[in-house]
């Protein structure tokens, strides 16, 4: 009985431990190289279901890295961030806008290598994403980027591939829009 008792212990915590670390794991690739990222559905489940959509069905393919930010194209900015942002797609093909999931609510801080929601408003995310370059903590939940203080929907973060987000930010672009938009073959998950 203590040996059954001890093995459903085990079994518990093993179980746990899976729930608590599950992640999903996607590709971008891109005409530089790839990008791995890994997604946070636990933290982020509404986030990162509303990014798989659009991965699954397809429609990242053939969009495009089209916007940098860079400390030299934002010198005029009181709050300065460092991102390239991605995932135009066409408007007729996204879906509805989704209910924003802050940093307060999944813990998930904007820090080198994070992938979160571009959007307007709170509630107004759709397609399109960015990635952090360093630390960029004025995103977060009451940072001042964004005057309205939600911040952005951070749901996961590069894994491999930082030097080809570092290439993407060094293109040439003019009102931080690159004159060259980095095509994105596909998106797909790797698991």
């Amino acid at each position: 009985m203590k040996h059954l008792l001890k093995a459903i212990f085990v079994l518990i915590f093993v179980i746990n431990m899976s729930c608590t670390q599950h992640t999903v794991n996607c590709e971008i690739q891109t005409s530089k190289g790839n990008i791995l990222i890994e997604l946070y559905p636990n933290k982020a489940p509404i986030t990162v279901s509303n990014f798989l959509k659009y991965v699954d069905n397809k429609l990242y393919d053939n969009s495009s890295f089209f916007r940098v930010c860079t400390l030299k194209n934002e010198a005029d900015r009181d709050i300065k961030i460092e991102v390239i942002q991605g995932g135009n797609v066409e408007e007729s093909k996204t879906f509805p806008p989704i209910k924003m999931e802050t940093t307060e609510q999944t813990g998930i801080k904007h820090v080198n290598g994070t992938i979160s929601m571009a959007r307007n408003g709170p509630d107004t995310a759709t397609s399109q994403f960015f990635i952090c370059i360093n630390d960029q903590p004025e995103l977060d939940y009451q940072g001042k980027r964004n005057p309205d203080g939600q911040g952005f929907a951070a749901f996961g973060k590069v894994v491999q591939g930082m030097d080809v987000v570092l290439e993407i930010q060094k293109q040439t672009e003019e009102d931080q829009y690159l004159l060259d938009p980095i095509p994105i073959k596909t998106v797909k998950r790797t698991e």
